[in-house]
């Protein structure tokens, strides 16, 4: 159950839900260590939500909000494990003695960030869960959106998303998953989980599969702040900060991505004016501090954050690296083939060397039954056609990627592209 803050004036119930949202992955962190189930933690960090709901209105907005949500959620599940018969052992297993255990009392930093909010991160993206379970549960657990919130966000049913959390949490506890960051080959494993999970949040919010708005800027958000957090906890990780640069230089063009209307807009014909200035600059730092930590031959991340620089650092279409983006889509296809890998490079080949090395290419990859209802793949086939000066066909390829598309922006354009095509 999610409590609403509707006894709350205004003002405090706005704080109370800022503050929350800010601070619950670190309550739930730290009281899963404590009680070693991330379900009981979620629910004692919900209690203490309650708390603040009927305490903070009385008695004023603590100096600390989060040190007052962890202190009471850490005492509820003291007092819960003392209910129960193996408390002994609890303590045992702790190591220290809980009674004894005090939240610091100075705000933390921001860049001060424990294991235990690691190790949320890791039981969050377990593999014993499927994909869809690991996204709604580190959207909930880490992203602090409620299960309305991530339902809107997917265009699924609440309670099928209610489900997937709840038998998430379920199979975490039947499992036995160990709340812990893992080492060595178990860690490298996990760790593409973890990294995979955040880019597809991002990804859903950048181009959204299905309804009315092509973007879901929350989505966005969400997904770039947890990579931050991420970058801070595993500054040695080249892969973390590499997600984090294509976060970055992604989400730097989000303003110019839509028109007035919400209708898509093409790179081609984006107003690179628009592109944020700052995000690229951080998607920058990231790459080199990727580049400082790596230690052989750079991963999937890494590369796609140099492509996405080299569409950055571009401050014209005209003036993109096309040759480089080839190449970089060469050694990626290399190091984690994939159809779509493929099709990207197949437009990046034919911007380099013209539009029928292109479409050599693309139709090589027609009977990929990856690509058999993926949208793009007819859509990026009628651009080299039209180029081609072969008009009707990339009309017809054009209407068939409208009628693939689920996304209503996105079928629009199609199709106005296609009344568009010169007979």
């Amino acid at each position: 159950m999610e409590p609403q803050p509707t006894a709350a004036p205004d003002s405090t119930a706005h704080t109370i839900e800022t503050v929350f949202r800010l601070e619950s992955p670190r309550v739930i962190a730290g009281v899963a260590r404590i009680v070693r189930d991330v379900g009981i933690a979620e629910e004692l960090a919900q209690d203490a939500l309650v708390a603040a709901l009927e305490q903070w209105p009385r008695d004023g907005v603590p100096d600390n909000p989060g040190a007052w949500l962890m202190a009471t959620a850490r005492h509820r599940a003291v007092d819960l494990i003392r209910r129960r018969e193996t408390y002994a052992r609890k303590l045992a297993e702790i190591g220290r003695d809980l009674e004894t255990t005090a939240p610091p009392e100075v705000p933390a930093d921001p860049d001060d960030i424990d294991d235990d909010l690691l190790r949320l991160v890791f039981t969050a993206c377990h593999p014993v869960l499927s994909p869809e379970a690991r996204t709604a549960l580190t959207l909930r657990l880490l992203g602090g959106l409620t299960t309305a919130e991530i339902a809107r966000a997917y265009l699924v049913p609440e309670p099928t998303i209610a489900q997937r959390i709840v038998r998430a949490k379920r199979t975490l506890a039947q499992r036995n998953v160990a709340f812990e960051v893992p080492h060595g080959p178990d860690r490298e494993a996990r760790l593409g989980s973890v990294l995979d999970v955040i880019y597809l949040i991002f990804n859903e919010g950048y181009a959204a599969t299905a309804g009315d708005d092509l973007l879901r800027p929350g989505l966005c958000e969400d997904a770039l702040r947890l990579a931050r957090v991420l970058s801070a906890l595993m500054p040695k990780e080249p892969e973390v900060h590499g997600l984090t640069a294509l976060l970055e230089f992604q989400a730097s063009r989000t303003a110019a991505r839509t028109g007035p209307d919400g209708a898509p807009v093409l790179l081609k014909d984006q107003n690179r004016r628009r592109w944020n200035r700052m995000l690229i600059a951080r998607g920058v730092r990231a790459l080199d501090r990727a580049g400082a930590t790596a230690a052989g031959a750079p991963g999937p991340y890494v590369l796609q954050a140099a492509i996405a620089a080299c569409h950055a650092h571009a401050y014209t279409y005209e003036e993109t690296d096309w040759r480089a983006i080839a190449t970089l889509y060469g050694l990626l296809a290399a190091r984690a083939p994939s159809p779509v890998v493929e099709l990207n490079r197949a437009v990046a080949v034919s911007m380099a060397d013209g539009p029928a090395e292109g479409l050599e290419l693309v139709d090589a990859l027609a009977a990929e039954p990856a690509l058999r209802d993926y949208h793009l793949l007819p859509s990026v086939r009628a651009d080299l056609l039209a180029r081609l000066g072969r008009p009707a066909e990339a009309r017809t390829e054009l209407e068939r990627a409208a009628a693939l598309t689920r996304n209503e922006k996105e079928r629009q354009l199609l199709l106005r592209r296609a009344a568009e095509v010169a007979p």
